[in-house]
């Protein structure tokens, strides 16, 4: 996918006079760490400053490398997918199971790695308090192997 993103913008009155952007549908990219981003409001779509909020998605049978975000902390809410295992902590030993319908917190600096062991993709809402595309990810490829 490409890291371009595309979008129509369009100007939409607020009550109070000010401008909003409404967001159509976007081009794709898949992040450094292995799971696919479709921002919806970005500094890339819209200019924003401080927020990213889009939908991230793992593909089946998929995980994401171990990383973490230098700057930044997550959200996400799963709204869909079968569950998925989330390894955090400095040797990824802490391993929870998230469903849909739950929310998930990951601070900056935080190690994780997101394992979809399921048959259909797990896709999550997801917001973060830096805006743009390619977020301060951090690989650490010699974690990896501290889960299974």
């Amino acid at each position: 996918m490409s890291s371009v993103i595309t979008r129509e913008r369009h100007a939409v009155e607020s009550c109070n006079g000010g401008k909003g952007t409404v967001v159509t549908a976007s081009a794709g990219y898949r992040a450094e760490q292995g799971s696919d981003y479709q921002p919806g409001i970005s500094a890339e779509t819209v200019g924003s400053k401080a927020i990213w909020l889009g939908i991230i998605t793992l593909p089946a049978g998929r995980r994401t490398k171990a990383h973490v975000h230098e700057h930044h902390e997550t959200a996400l809410y799963m709204m869909s997918g079968d569950e998925l295992e989330l390894w955090t902590g400095d040797q990824l030993q802490h391993c929870e199971t998230v469903h849909p319908g739950d929310y998930i917190y990951i601070p900056a600096g935080v190690l994780h790695v997101a394992v979809n062991r399921g048959a259909i993709p797990s896709i999550f809402m997801g917001a973060r308090n830096e805006a743009t595309a390619q977020e301060s990810v951090v690989l650490r490829p010699e974690m990896d192997a501290h889960v299974p």
